[in-house]
C-alpha cells in the first residue's frame, strides 16, 4: 500500500515526506482495519514532524482526522488522535481518557491516516453519517472533538454566555454549536482575520 512516511524530524520545510510503498498492517487482537478515504492535516501533525514532540516511533506515518471504512463491519468510521487509554489509571476510570497516564495517539506512536489503511482500536473510533462529506467530517475528529468536550466542560447552558479566548480551529467549530443552542458568545482573540470570521459566526462581541 501507499503511504507517506517521516523518518526524521526537522523544520517541516527541510523535510522529505515521500509516498512509499509498503506494507499492508496487520491487526492484531483487539485491532480493527480501516480504509482510509480521507486524512485531515492538523498543527499537532507538525509537532510531531519537526520533533517538537518526543520520537515516539521512527519512521512514522503522520495523520490523525481520518475517515474511513471499516473492513470487519463495513461502518463508515472516523479515527482521533486519542488511538487508545490504559482503561485503568484514575483518569480513565473518571471519564477523562484524555487525561490518561498511558495513552497512544494515532500518527505518533501507531502509524497514522496518511495511508491507504490503518489498524484502530474499535473502543476509539466513532460512526460517521453517510450525509456528512468526509472533507468536512475529518476536521471533527481533532478541533471538532477537543472543541465539544470544552463547550460540555463548560456547563453552558442554552442562552448562556460563553467566552472564547482565541479563535483557531477548535474555538471556531464550539461558536456554531453553541450559537446553535442560543449562547450569547464574546470572543478574545488577536488576529483581525479570527476576528472576521468570529464576527460572520454570530459573536456578540470580539
Amino acid at each position: 500500500m501507499r503511504a507517506i512516511v517521516c523518518e526524521r524530524r526537522g523544520p517541516v520545510e527541510s523535510l522529505d515526506l515521500v509516498v512509499r510503498n509498503v506494507p499492508e498492517p496487520e491487526a492484531q487482537p483487539g485491532e480493527v482495519l480501516i480504509d482510509v478515504e480521507v486524512c485531515g492535516v492538523c498543527r499537532t501533525d507538525l509537532h510531531v514532524l519537526e520533533g517538537d514532540l518526543p520520537v515516539a516511533k521512527n519512521p512514522v506515518t503522520p495523520g490523525h482526522q481520518v475517515i474511513g471504512t471499516r473492513r470487519d463491519t463495513g461502518e463508515r468510521v472516523g479515527v482521533p488522535w486519542l488511538y487508545s487509554s490504559c482503561q485503568s489509571c484514575r483518569w480513565c476510570r473518571d471519564g477523562k481518557e484524555n487525561l490518561c497516564d498511558a495513552p497512544r495517539f494515532t500518527g505518533y506512536h501507531v502509524d497514522g491516516g496518511y495511508a491507504e489503511v490503518i489498524v484502530a482500536d474499535p473502543a476509539f473510533i466513532y460512526p460517521v453519517p453517510d450525509a456528512l462529506p468526509s472533507e468536512r467530517a475529518a476536521p471533527l475528529l481533532c478541533a471538532g472533538v477537543i472543541g465539544y468536550r470544552a463547550y460540555i466542560r463548560s456547563a453552558a447552558a442554552p442562552g448562556s454566555r460563553l467566552g472564547l479566548y482565541g479563535f483557531g480551529a477548535s474555538a471556531h467549530i464550539v461558536i456554531q454549536v453553541a450559537r446553535h443552542f442560543g449562547c450569547e458568545v464574546f470572543v478574545m482573540t488577536r488576529g483581525e482575520g479570527h476576528r472576521q470570521l468570529a464576527r460572520s459566526l454570530g459573536a456578540a462581541w470580539v
